[in-house]
């Protein structure tokens, strides 16, 4: 089975090198381009992707505003956010509205590949340098305030971050040599403390809050 894929990007050397990448691998058919959000969105309702790439900055119709859309037409295609290094804020407000993971423009095919692999089981994955910069954002964010946040334990924020990583709760339960229920039952923990129901909604608020701030490096 081939996984369909859109990539919405305004620039055409991206949207040309992703295709080329994403050819080389018979898991995933690029079924479309869109230079907008407006066009992508037309596209989505026509063709139905099983994935897509978006960028951030985008004339017309930019990726958050499409996000934002996507969730108020209730269109549950997991989304890859296409992103620089130098739009951390755009970053924090894409998990937000849902995104499930970010690349940055010159990442690695593995990485390309492992990234739409584990949005498309409905997954959350951040690279570690993606997941470094959003964390460096909230910190200089809240630097100047105090912040009131969850009372996790920190069992639960270790398990979080894994979460935030793209680990998946074997592999978490492994690293801790817990049982994968366990992992599970910490992450309801989770859920219940944060007022959330999934995983990407957990990492938003944790980000938010600052709360892996706590965790030691």
């Amino acid at each position: 089975m081939k996984y369909k894929v859109l990539i919405v990007d305004d620039h055409l050397v991206v949207r040309e090198g992703l295709k080329l990448i994403l050819e080389t691998n018979d898991s995933f058919q690029v079924m479309g381009e869109a230079n907008n959000g407006k066009v992508a969105l037309d596209m989505i309702d026509k063709s139905k992707p099983d994935i897509i790439l978006l960028d951030l900055n985008m004339p017309e119709m930019s990726g958050l505003d499409t996000l934002k859309t996507m969730s108020e037409l209730r269109m549950t295609i997991p989304v890859i956010i296409l992103t620089t290094y130098n739009e951390d804020d755009l970053m924090v407000k894409g998990i937000e509205l849902g995104a499930k993971g970010f690349l940055l423009k010159d990442t690695s095919r593995e990485n390309l590949f492992r990234t739409l692999e584990s949005a498309i089981r409905g997954e959350t994955l951040l690279q570690p340098d993606v997941m470094a910069k959003i964390l460096k954002y909230k910190q200089e964010k809240s630097n100047s305030h105090t912040q009131q946040s969850a009372s996790l334990t920190d069992k639960e924020l270790f398990i979080l971050q894994a979460v935030a990583k793209g680990f998946k709760s074997r592999e978490i339960a492994f690293d801790m040599g817990i049982a994968e229920r366990t992992v599970k039952a910490h992450l309801t923990n989770i859920y219940n403390k944060l007022g959330v129901n999934s995983r990407a909604e957990a990492v938003a608020i944790a980000i938010d809050q600052g709360l892996f701030r706590l965790l030691d490096k």
